[in-house]
């Protein structure tokens, strides 16, 4: 069985490390130029379209309020393509949050397609046996570096809640 994570993790109170993606629009998204935010997040998630991503983000799409109160940027990353990904924003939004109407996604979805996972193993977030990304949350400062890391297993679900209380503490400061 292959080392799931060739790279070692990034820990608490170390830079995070840079990166440049596509979000499901096909815009580009710099780490380096969310500097000086009030926080943002890192949610890496094994595949578009699944059971498990797709009940995390729709619960972020619900909740999207108390994220935006906090004034942080969530960047959810997998290693689906720029394609995939606008249309599973798209099938999210058609899902509609509670009161079953459209909601939109407003939070980027990053494509790590190529050079496949290259982003999720520069966090160690990647699982070469699946060739996905693992479910890892990495919580930065607004001086990006690494506040705090959050993960599931790949079969779990993570605690949205629990991640709205850790970006609290982060957007206070």
């Amino acid at each position: 069985m292959a080392d799931n994570n060739l790279r070692r993790r990034p820990a608490a109170g170390e830079p995070a490390p840079g990166f440049a993606a596509r979000n499901q629009f096909g815009e580009t998204v710099e780490l380096s130029e969310l500097r000086g935010a009030r926080g943002v997040v890192l949610m890496f998630y094994p595949f578009a379209f699944s059971r498990v991503c797709g009940s995390e983000l729709a619960e972020i799409r619900d909740r999207w309020a108390e994220f935006g109160e906090l004034g942080v940027r969530l960047l959810a990353i997998s290693c689906d393509s720029v394609h995939t990904l606008r249309a599973y924003a798209e099938e999210l939004a058609r899902q509609g949050g509670p009161d079953s109407g459209a909601v939109p996604v407003e939070f980027d979805l990053l494509s790590d397609y190529w050079p496949h996972g290259q982003i999720a193993r520069s966090y160690g977030a990647f699982n070469e046996d699946l060739g996905c990304p693992t479910r890892d949350t990495f919580v930065l400062d607004g001086q990006l570096n690494v506040r705090a890391v959050v993960s599931a297993a790949h079969t779990q679900s993570r605690d949205i809640q629990e991640l709205l209380a850790g970006l609290q503490l982060v957007a206070r400061e």
